[in-house]
């Protein structure tokens, strides 16, 4: 745990990356296992992970996140996007990869399902997609401490258009929506933000005990 909390110390969001490394991949099979064994509501993890590698498409996407330099300079480009179109199926679908994982017959899961079923489907539209969204912030958790353990340095961002990005990538068409966009790589040996004192609250102002 003191590593962890090393490891925590230790990381950043890198403002600029050095072009020259990239995360072998080793590595980057394990960052996307960390994210593929993320925790979410009812284990449904209604979203895609996108990993942009293409050199002309990241030039295209830097525009729509505000021109920030990372997302041409870093070794990896990683896009979550939350699904739209969450529903009955959905549901079925992630019931029957329980009954083939777990072995347990699919009639079994019926009531679980169902209890699924009212939970969510019968959200409306806006709110259903706001809840798929927050998923993935579970996801980032994992793949940025994953990044900390392996010393590799994350850059998570807000800062884009959504509606551009999902445009350029045709995330619309694929029922799916832009909601974080996290950059990946090595921190250039010129990135002064790397020898900033991390800021956070202390554990008076954060916490409350009842």
């Amino acid at each position: 745990m003191n590593t962890f909390l090393e490891n925590q110390n230790w990381r950043y969001a890198t403002k600029k990356f050095d072009v020259s490394k990239k995360i072998t991949t080793e590595d980057l099979n394990t960052l996307k296992e960390a994210i593929r064994l993320s925790s979410s509501s009812f284990g449904l993890q209604p979203y895609k992970v996108i990993i942009v590698e293409n050199p002309e498409l990241r030039a295209l996407l830097q525009p729509a996140a505000w021109g920030q330099s990372q997302i041409v300079e870093a070794s990896h480009l990683i896009i979550f996007a939350n699904e739209t179109n969450v529903d009955d199926t959905t549901i079925d679908s992630y019931l029957k990869n329980v009954s083939e994982t777990r072995n347990t017959p699919i009639e079994a899961l019926s009531g679980y399902g169902d209890f699924m079923k009212s939970k969510i489907s019968s959200l409306e539209t806006e709110f259903k997609n706001i809840w798929t969204a927050k998923q993935t912030y579970l996801a980032l958790g994992n793949l940025l401490n994953a990044a900390a353990e392996l010393k590799i340095d994350a850059t998570p961002m807000e800062g884009f258009v959504a509606t551009q990005v999902n445009e350029i990538l045709g995330l619309d068409k694929l029922g799916l929506n832009a909601t974080l966009i996290t950059t990946l790589g090595y921190r250039h040996e010129e990135d002064a933000t790397q020898h900033y004192k991390k800021v956070r609250k202390s554990n008076e102002e954060l916490f409350i005990t009842l």
